[in-house]
């Protein structure tokens, strides 16, 4: 599956945007001369190949959150369930958290989707 180039591209830098999570609306709104389906292909293309997180919520709300790339195993993500900001950390800790999980959960983990939910600093307990 192909797509224009230049409406990839724009749809990319829009996504790379985004500081918090988004909607296919939200980026429709903001290049409205793409048509929805194009932009649900290319948003679906990048959740498969793991560059966008994709959720839904209690009320039936498919929400994205672009994850930046990196080639390390030691990170992950922390996402304030307040203010929807998420944050990329490094951090070696991760690493036995993956290596506990497998040996005594059986269960792999995907390196690259590790989110924790939480309260930042700016938004209290």
């Amino acid at each position: 599956m192909t797509y224009n180039t230049k409406q990839k591209d724009k749809i990319l830098n829009v996504i790379m945007n985004y500081k918090h999570e988004f909607t296919i609306r939200d980026i429709h709104n903001k290049i409205p001369n793409i048509g929805l389906t194009t932009i649900y292909r290319l948003v679906d293309k990048l959740v498969l190949d793991g560059r966008l997180n994709k959720y839904i919520t209690k009320d039936n709300i498919t929400y994205y959150e672009y994850l930046e790339e990196c080639d390390n195993n030691n990170h992950f993500y922390l996402k304030c369930d307040k203010c929807g900001n998420m944050v990329h950390i490094d951090c070696d800790c991760i690493n036995e958290l993956k290596s506990h999980i497998f040996k005594n959960h059986n269960f792999k983990l995907n390196k690259d989707h590790i989110i924790i939910n939480g309260i930042c600093d700016k938004c209290g307990d």
